[in-house]
């Protein structure tokens, strides 16, 4: 039995910093979806409504349950959503119960890395990885990872918050991700985008120093996981173009060149991974499913 391949619908979140991700997923893709903008300062409850209001949307008597991915610490068999920085009211969310008790179907959750790394690996190039790493550049530095062919959590599902490193004078995430733009040079990576695409100079520059600082990021990866693959993904990584020359040359710094012969990093090609994520996640927690190992056979 391959995943995808089941009549079943599951209904796929990814909750962002900026934007809400929702989709049905349906035989192997998703067939419906729609964005709503976070409210990431609005009080808790309003935000938990306007999730609520955004699932109704789609619901429908045929979908099996939900599977979410959300940027932050999650108690994955409670279904708690702990401290998540770019939504400050969010300090401790029963999200599962939440939504069990409203739409009385079963939920699952995870970081949202961790469903980027799954769509990757149930879809795209990552499926023929043992061990692979998925990095989300957005409004934060998130990091995904799946070891002998199961995704590993860890802890509160926070496993790889390499995002929280101490780099120069803060941290990973401050230089590798939409607010290396805003913080150091007062500019949305859009606007940095759409000038690097018209040759803007400034522009280039400023994307030759993300690339030096992910490349540096990568390297702390290979240290800890050495992975066969990293695959990126998250809006920044529309940048890659841009960044890819200086992200490679700071990894081709890494000591162990054997390693590196055989390590592959690339762009995602597949189209909202983070929601096929989210669906895989699903078919992989809920009791009747077989699980990751079993359904890459």
């Amino acid at each position: 039995m391959k995943f995808g391949m089941h009549t079943q619908k599951v209904l796929a979140v990814d909750i962002g910093g900026t934007k809400i991700h929702m989709g049905v997923f349906h035989q192997g893709r998703i067939v419906e979806e729609m964005k709503l903008a976070t409210a990431a300062h609005a009080p808790r409850k309003k935000i938990i409504n306007s999730i609520i209001m955004g699932i109704e949307q789609l619901m429908e008597p045929e979908i099996a349950g939900i599977g979410i991915g959300i940027p932050g610490l999650v108690d994955e068999e409670q279904g708690i959503v702990y401290d998540i920085t770019n939504i400050p009211s969010w300090k401790e969310v029963p999200l599962k119960k939440i939504l069990e008790d409203y739409f009385k179907k079963p939920v699952y959750l995870t970081n949202d890395a961790n469903t980027f790394i799954l769509g990757e690996k149930m879809f795209g190039r990552a499926k023929g990885c043992k061990n692979v790493v998925g990095i989300t550049l957005g409004t934060g530095f998130g990091v995904g990872i799946i070891i002998d062919e199961a995704l590993y959590s860890g802890t509160l599902s926070s496993a790889g918050e390499f995002g929280s490193i101490q780099y120069l004078d803060q941290t990973i995430e401050a230089y590798c991700s939409g607010k290396f733009f805003l913080d150091k040079f007062g500019i949305s990576g859009a606007e940095v985008h759409s000038m690097a695409q018209q040759g803007d100079r400034h522009a280039l520059e400023i994307l030759k120093q993300l690339g030096h600082h992910i490349g540096e990021a990568i390297k702390l990866i290979l240290y800890a996981l050495s992975p066969e693959a990293v695959f990126l993904g998250g809006s920044v990584s529309a940048c890659y173009p841009y960044f890819k020359e200086a992200m490679e040359e700071s990894v081709q710094t890494f000591p162990f060149k054997r390693v590196l012969d055989r390590l592959v990093i690339a762009c995602s090609k597949v189209d909202n991974a983070a929601l096929l994520g989210a669906a895989a996640l699903f078919e992989i927690k809920h009791k009747n499913i077989i699980p990751l190992q079993e359904i890459l056979k």
